[in-house]
């Protein structure tokens, strides 16, 4: 009997056949220690809610493995606080699909109308401005339980963070909708948004039961030091997914083509200078922390601490994650086992320290450090 055939080896990457080396001095492969606990529960409650409205959609969003990222960027504390912040970034995770997923239905106007309409339910969860179903029944649910967990100006930063987000998507839904690629320093100003670095980091205080005061968090310093994580962050993840969007056409905005359309290079030739831009950068968050800590007190000390967690374990979290090793446009299921083998570069690839021209970025080697 013969067998049959099998099935054709996924198209190969557009970036080449590995990933380039990180340059990450921080501490690494930390994970909370109720992590399997804490995804089994989330996934109940996905279950529960019905956010996934069959098989394969739940296959795909469980392969964004959110408890993960949320147990390697939060390694410790209250896990209360990281099951919610957990059960966020699944229906985040659902959300960012939708609006990546490329449907003449997914313009900028619906991003937007769905954007504004998620921020007023989180500050206020009775106004019913979303349509009724599963997904508004598990955000009402996420809403309220944050509402009871977070003080009021945890909750201000974390609408905040949200809104960053839905910012940065919002203008890159525009973008792709005028099909023009943006230029470098645009880019680097409002792309990262989209990661929702703040959104994130806020779970990080909650979760440690610190409270730094306003003129701390909100300090030159300390706001250009966020920045720097949340755009190395962005960087790690454009190489990480890329293949997961390069279907798309025109092409999706991020790091790599933003600046293959600037040298006009292919993409496999633009990861070197996108590596050398980051590693900058990863450079002048090393430099920035080091500076902070100086003098800081306990509660900063943990928070400096949970930014170096935030860069570290989103790359391990990225690496592990079949939405990215085994993306939807080549598998029509998630490979269980799919992983990226991960380098670590001992030094960074850009030799230089001072600021790179793009006045977007500038600011941060003004900040004393």
């Amino acid at each position: 009997m013969t067998a049959p055939p099998a099935p054709p080896a996924p198209r190969p990457s557009l970036l080449g056949p590995r990933l380039p080396s990180f340059y990450c001095p921080l501490e690494r492969d930390l994970v909370h220690p109720e992590a399997k606990q804490v995804e089994d529960r989330a996934v109940a409650w996905l279950d529960a809610f019905g956010v996934y409205p069959d098989p394969v959609e739940r296959a795909w969003g469980l392969a964004t493995h959110s408890a993960d990222f949320s147990c390697r960027i939060i390694p410790d504390g209250d896990v209360a606080a990281v099951q919610l912040f957990t059960e966020w970034n699944y229906w985040a995770n659902a959300v960012d699909d939708w609006q990546d997923s490329g449907s003449d239905e997914v313009g900028t106007s619906a991003v937007v109308e769905h954007g504004v309409r998620l921020l007023r339910t989180i500050e206020d969860p009775g106004a019913s401005v979303l349509p009724d179903g599963p997904m508004t029944r598990a955000l009402l649910d996420l809403v309220r339980r944050t509402h009871a967990m977070l003080t009021p100006y945890e909750l201000r930063r974390f609408t905040e963070g949200t809104r960053d987000w839905l910012l940065g998507a919002a203008w890159r839904a525009a973008r792709a909708e005028a099909g023009t690629m943006p230029g470098l320093n645009d880019f680097v100003a409002m792309g990262p948004l989209a990661n929702g670095t703040r959104f994130s980091l806020t779970w990080s205080d909650v979760a440690r039961g610190d409270r730094l005061p306003a003129e701390v968090l909100c300090s030159r310093a300390l706001t250009a030091l966020t920045d720097t994580a949340g755009f190395v962050v962005s960087a790690d993840n454009d190489l990480f997914s890329y293949d997961k969007d390069d279907h798309l056409r025109p092409r999706e905005i991020n790091l790599v083509n933003v600046l293959a359309h600037q040298e006009n290079c292919s993409p496999a030739e633009a990861v070197p200078l996108a590596v050398a831009l980051r590693d900058r950068v990863m450079v002048r968050f090393m430099t920035l922390r080091a500076g902070l800590e100086e003098g800081a007190g306990a509660e900063l000390r943990r928070h400096l601490a949970a930014l170096g967690h935030y860069v570290a374990g989103s790359i391990t979290w990225q690496s592990r994650a079949p939405r990215y090793a085994s993306p939807r446009n080549r598998h029509e299921l998630p490979l269980a086992d799919a992983g990226f083998e991960v380098r670590f570069a001992d030094a960074p690839s850009f030799r230089g320290t001072g600021a790179p021209d793009l006045p977007a970025l500038a600011s941060w080697w003004r900040v004393p450090g």
